[in-house]
């Protein structure tokens, strides 16, 4: 009897050692993001978040989270959705690590939980060229309409307690934005860097005022996993490491870094002569691009920059034409008539292409979109001053081959204490700044009023059963636009 008691013991031990040997301590989903090899962002299509470039995959949250993809070691998926909620719902039911470009805000959304913030965005009132200006929230009671839920709906409320809003859930703020330039709708909330982007397109919107209060953008992620999850801790150290470094700054000048160059009037200018004048020099712009392998709207934006595409244009220094060229380099190019039209594309496009190369030809790491800045800078200012100013910017403790730190150094160039260290001397810096800006303002427009590429709709998301952190990748077809 005694030996069989003993033998059931055993057994017992047996299977509960067993048992204990098949259970395994949950997967972080910093692990699951490893052993997939990929992170899961969802975001909205727009030009502060993601979309598709001339380049490829594009914008401010997506460079943002490849970094932080670069960081893990994996590879960045994108789920594009029609609205910041349902991204934050792609993240609730598994089918999303994190949601990209929302407000980080307490209380919105149930489930969620907020990185630090990593940029603090000025809230503006918006309405119509041609309607009342509004001086105050309280002049919008019923008027004012925000895109969502949540964010911005609380900053408007806090200001103005009671306000009534129209709150369009399945919007977004740049889908308000057009409405507004179309007369649909009078007022609208947006973020600043959105206002000044879509006034180039739509030279109707004006700003009234900004909130007090500025929206602080974060990442969304489930707050469902253990406190010291170790997906979210990595994220907070990346982006307080991110935080004031030159990376960040860099990601910041190539989306905003030349907003301030053309606002409304600018922009509502150039498009009447992208209408107007332009045509009379598309087809010249476009060979000169094909043969020297530079974008076409690109050597029109130098152009328009210039001479207004006003081929009789003279300076005040003697350049002439519509590439205004001086007359030495117009000389060493082989043109005989500046103030011909087809002569002064052909040349300034040889040389701006002539400028970029030499470019390339540099040791570091000066890579797209870098260089064309440079290349612009040295159009307008010389190869030598833009020299200086790399060297003087290394010298300075910044890196030659990011523009976001010559951008900051050229204006020195009028100070002789800073000149008197430079081999060709003084320049007018700040030109080159405002030049370089112009330029890739009308850049942008030029891009969009002439894409041939028609728009698809982004795949948006379908109900599907929720996805364990790690367990498969989504693969979503991301939108060309």
């Amino acid at each position: 009897m005694r030996q069989a008691w003993l033998i059931s013991r055993l057994l017992l031990a047996f299977t509960v050692l067993a048992l204990l040997g098949t259970c395994s301590p949950p997967v972080s989903r910093l692990h699951a993001v490893r052993t997939a090899g990929e992170l899961r962002m969802a975001t909205v299509n727009s030009a502060t978040t993601y979309f598709i470039s001339a380049d490829g995959p594009a914008g401010y949250e997506y460079d943002l989270a490849s970094l932080f993809a670069e960081h893990l070691g994996v590879s960045l998926k994108v789920l594009v959705v029609d609205n910041l909620q349902l991204a934050m719902e792609a993240v609730l039911n598994g089918q999303a690590h994190f949601a990209a470009g929302v407000m980080r805000s307490s209380g919105t959304q149930p489930g969620l939980r907020f990185t630090q913030s990593y940029a603090n965005i000025a809230q503006e009132i918006v309405y119509r060229s041609g309607n009342r200006r509004p001086r105050s929230l309280e002049d919008l009671d019923g008027k004012l309409f925000v895109a969502g839920n949540g964010g911005v709906a609380e900053l408007v409320h806090r200001a103005a307690p009671g306000l009534a809003l129209n709150q369009v859930p399945d919007s977004n703020t740049e889908a308000l934005l057009f409405s507004i330039a179309q007369g649909e709708i009078d007022y609208a909330v947006a973020d600043s860097n959105l206002v000044k982007l879509n006034q180039r397109y739509y030279t109707g919107l004006r700003k009234a005022f900004s909130l007090d209060e500025k929206a602080e953008m974060a990442w969304a992620f489930a707050s469902d996993s253990a406190e010291g999850d170790p997906l979210f801790r990595s994220v907070n150290r990346f982006l307080t490491e991110l935080r004031g470094s030159r990376r960040l700054r860099t990601i910041e000048d190539r989306y905003f870094g030349h907003l301030e160059y053309l606002g409304f009037v600018g922009g509502k200018t150039f498009a009447r002569q992208v209408e107007v004048r332009l045509p009379k020099f598309r087809d010249a712009f476009q060979k000169a691009g094909r043969k020297n392998a530079v974008d076409w709207r690109l050597l029109a934006a130098i152009g328009y920059q210039e001479s207004h595409w006003d081929p009789q244009a003279v300076s005040y220094t003697q350049v002439k034409g519509l590439m205004m060229l001086t007359k030495d380099t117009a000389a060493d190019l082989g043109v005989s008539d500046r103030r011909n039209a087809l002569q002064s594309i052909n040349a300034g496009s040889r040389y701006f292409a002539a400028l970029h190369r030499r470019l390339e030809g540099l040791q570091g790491q000066l890579a797209e979109p870098d260089r064309t800045w440079m290349a612009l800078a040295a159009y307008n200012q010389g190869m030598g001053h833009l020299m200086d100013a790399r060297r003087l910017t290394a010298k300075r403790g910044g890196n030659p081959d990011l523009w976001v730190d010559v951008r900051n150094t050229f204006p020195l160039l009028t100070q002789e204490k800073y000149y008197r260290q430079t081999r060709y001397g003084y320049t007018r810096g700040q030109e080159a700044v405002a030049y370089v800006g112009n330029i890739r303002a009308y850049y942008d427009i030029l891009l969009w009023m002439t894409s041939d590429t028609p728009m698809e709709m982004p795949e948006t998301l379908t109900e599907k059963a929720p996805l364990p952190p790690g367990e498969r990748a989504l693969h979503i077809n991301t939108p060309v636009l």
